[in-house]
């Protein structure tokens, strides 16, 4: 029986009957609507709004908590399959989801009290409140301990000011979650659109996940009330830890758009005539095909056991930096080479390839750069912090 090109180990085999049926429906929903429009919105610079209905009635934000919050209750493979199939139509919807799940929905769940809880993640869960999250400033992404943005505390309210930067969703939110220095350690806040003081300015020229709305944050004096404070964590801990949960989603995702990149490079290659024969008969271009197979697999199975190591409670940040390093790097590889194979053609967003290694440049810099995750596992291997 021949093996599944893009699943040569049967990983497929390995999920549970809910895990597939998970990985089906997100897969016929990129299929059927986000694959056919994504192209267009690439080039318009434009985020696709009109799916976050779609989106949120598929229930994938906030997919993994409980449902007497609009969650899913799903487990964590389900998620990294869900980042996987959207990836495999563009990064900037599965940014999007990541975004609204681990980055807002998350800190929320797991900072907030019951009544924060019940404010805003049903809500969120509909897309009917769009979240985004405030942590990176303009002069140091890689050194979040050097956070500028500061509260301080007015009577029964805290005014936040400073600035933030690289924020996915910025312009579409109605809420941030902000993450700024007091005198008691770093907290978190929730700032609502429309406070006064708050503004967001969307992020032009980008040749990078251009169908996702990226934005600076500006707060002057913001009052943001003491009910809209995170009260369950305090220091770095806290923004960290969100970055956890979310670089755990984008070790899937980048498996999603290599796949993609693969499909279209198989078929291309299969179907250009040069020299009389197809390009996929030429042995140079078949050891570029097996290499692409090869790295897949090995991260799949890479991600896989991550998610295992996390349902169970097991998983390590030193895990989910090595598979965010190895599979990033894996993807925006692929994508290169598969670009490379489709000739000129490739460098139009007729095809995915262009498109995906643009926007892996950003799925390999954004929650820690390259370096930065090699320096994790560096660290955990010496003992020595070397940052």
């Amino acid at each position: 029986m021949a093996l599944h090109p893009y699943d040569l180990y049967d990983v497929r085999s390995l999920l549970s009957e809910e895990e597939r049926a998970v990985q089906d429906t997100v897969a016929r929903f990129t299929d059927e609507r986000v694959i056919p429009i994504i192209g267009d919105a690439f080039d318009e610079a434009r985020f696709p709004r009109e799916l976050v209905g779609e989106i949120a009635e598929l229930g994938l934000l906030g997919s993994t908590l409980p449902e007497q919050y609009g969650g899913g209750g799903l487990n964590s493979v389900s998620y990294g399959l869900i980042c996987q199939e959207l990836e495999r139509g563009d990064s900037g919807i599965r940014s999007f989801v990541s975004v609204q799940s681990s980055l807002c929905m998350y800190p929320i769940f797991a900072y907030g009290t019951e009544e924060q809880k019940q404010r805003w993640l049903p809500d969120m869960a509909a897309g009917k409140v769009i979240g985004c999250f405030g942590l990176t400033e303009p002069h140091g992404g890689s050194d979040p301990a050097n956070m500028k943005t500061v509260a301080k505390r007015d009577g029964d309210d805290w005014l936040l000011t400073g600035s933030k930067m690289w924020i996915t969703n910025g312009n579409l939110a109605d809420i941030a979650i902000v993450w700024a220095r007091t005198d008691d350690g770093i907290q978190g806040f929730v700032v609502e659109k429309g406070m006064p003081g708050f503004a967001a300015q969307e992020i032009k020229h980008k040749m990078s996940l251009r169908a996702s709305v990226t934005s600076s944050l500006f707060l002057d004096n913001v009052r943001v009330p003491e009910a809209n404070r995170l009260p369950n964590v305090k220091g770095l801990k806290g923004p960290l830890g969100c970055l956890t949960q979310a670089r755990y989603g984008i070790t899937w995702g980048p498996i999603g758009a290599a796949i993609a990149c693969l499909d279209e490079a198989l078929g291309y290659s299969k179907e250009r005539i040069l020299f009389d024969r197809p390009l996929a008969a030429n042995q140079a271009v078949q050891l570029r095909l097996a290499e692409m197979a090869r790295k897949i697999t090995s991260a799949q199975l890479l991600s896989l056991q991550l998610g295992r190591l996390k349902d169970a409670g097991k998983m390590a940040p030193t895990q989910v930096s090595l598979a965010k390093w190895n599979n990033c790097r894996m993807a925006i590889d692929i994508a290169r080479d598969c670009r490379d194979l489709l000739g000129g053609a490739g460098i139009t967003t007729e095809h995915a390839a262009i498109r995906h290694a643009l926007n892996l440049e950003s799925v390999i810099t954004y929650e820690g750069t390259e370096t930065v995750h090699q320096l994790v596992v560096g660290r955990e291997l010496t003992g020595i912090n070397a940052f």
